[in-house]
């Protein structure tokens, strides 16, 4: 019998031409809603699921009594209800290390651009309003040789890290993580509690995973201790922030400024304050979007179901218990 999968986010024809030479695929591009009609009749007969950003629910895994993997096509996977997977023995999978070094990139970016104030500077240019030699109206924020306090140390934290302490000669610490003392070597990294990380860094920057226990981790209390020059960044989640703290915060002046690529609700209200305030660098959740690692992170999802489906391992696993059905 050939397996079915269900593939619901936009792949490259070579993607999908892989996973027909193995299966048969009922292909959804750009799916809005896990409502959709034709999807549920899909899901129905799947064996597999491919796809990212749409939850699935335990009312969805009723509809798939046939399930047996899916593969994100992302590293996080807050979408997913893990413990209830892992009961009925379905493996979850995603897309860790492909994208780390890119997503470090755009932490960097906006630590950067939050500090020297380039996004802000760029429209005033784009005004016609640089009329004469800037004054310190217009200052940034050296980055080079100041503190940059990590909260969380996993694979894009610690490539934040590198850029900080390797590139720019930063005192790195960490907090919300586990003991790294490979590279407390590498980095001169110190680990710190996490009111002592806030209180001592110019830059701040959160990269934990979406937990319950991470839920609203920086609020109103974090950001008070915060020094008033501190430039917030985060690329992890947006409900890791308050983001009405946030808000008051960079309202009131109690941190500098914040660069922000994830947000409380996406895609980011037009309500929202955020974007209209000269102190806030705000981009779209773009952390892995590039040509190249979003071929990667599809790539390696056609290898985990694959895997997963024919019997074998897959690469990046995130239940490991799953392995042992426990139906």
């Amino acid at each position: 019998m050939t397996k079915r999968i269900v593939a619901y986010s936009r792949l490259k024809p070579t993607h999908l031409d892989q996973l027909r030479q193995r299966f048969h695929v009922d292909y959804f591009e750009a799916l809005k809603s896990t409502d959709d009609p034709g999807f549920l009749q899909a899901l129905s007969q799947a064996h597999g699921i491919v796809g990212s950003s749409l939850p699935i629910t335990p009312e969805l895994l009723d509809a798939a009594p046939q399930l047996e993997a899916i593969a994100s096509i992302s590293v996080g996977y807050d979408n997913y209800p893990v413990d209830e997977l892992t009961r009925r023995g379905i493996l979850l999978c995603n897309t860790p290390d492909v994208l780390t070094e890119t997503t470090a990139d755009t932490g960097f970016l906006l630590l950067m651009a939050s500090a020297r104030r380039a996004i802000e500077l760029a429209e005033f240019v784009k005004r016609g309003d640089w009329q004469e030699s800037i004054g310190e109206a217009h200052f940034g924020s050296d980055v080079h040789g100041k503190t940059l306090g990590m909260i969380g140390l996993g694979r894009i934290g610690a490539a934040v890290a590198r850029r900080g302490a390797l590139g720019f000669g930063m005192q790195v610490r960490y907090a919300f993580a586990s003991p790294k003392p490979e590279l407390e070597r590498e980095l001169g990294a110190v680990r710190c509690e996490l009111d002592e990380l806030l209180a001592q860094s110019d830059f701040v920057c959160v990269t934990v995973p979406l937990s319950a226990e991470t839920t609203h981790l920086i609020g109103r209390r974090e950001f008070g201790l915060m020094k008033r020059s501190a430039i917030f960044v985060n690329i992890a989640r947006g409900k890791v922030v308050d983001e009405a703290a946030l808000i008051g915060a960079l309202e009131s002046g109690e941190i500098r400024a914040a660069g922000l690529d994830v947000f409380e609700q996406e895609p980011l209200s037009p309500e929202s304050p955020l974007p209209h305030m000269p102190n806030v660098v705000a981009l779209p959740h773009i952390g892995s979007a590039t040509h190249e690692t979003r071929d990667a992170m599809a790539q390696r999802a056609v290898d985990n179901i694959t895997l997963a489906l024919e019997g074998q391992r897959p690469i990046s696993l995130v239940n490991e218990a799953a392995c042992k059905p426990r139906r």
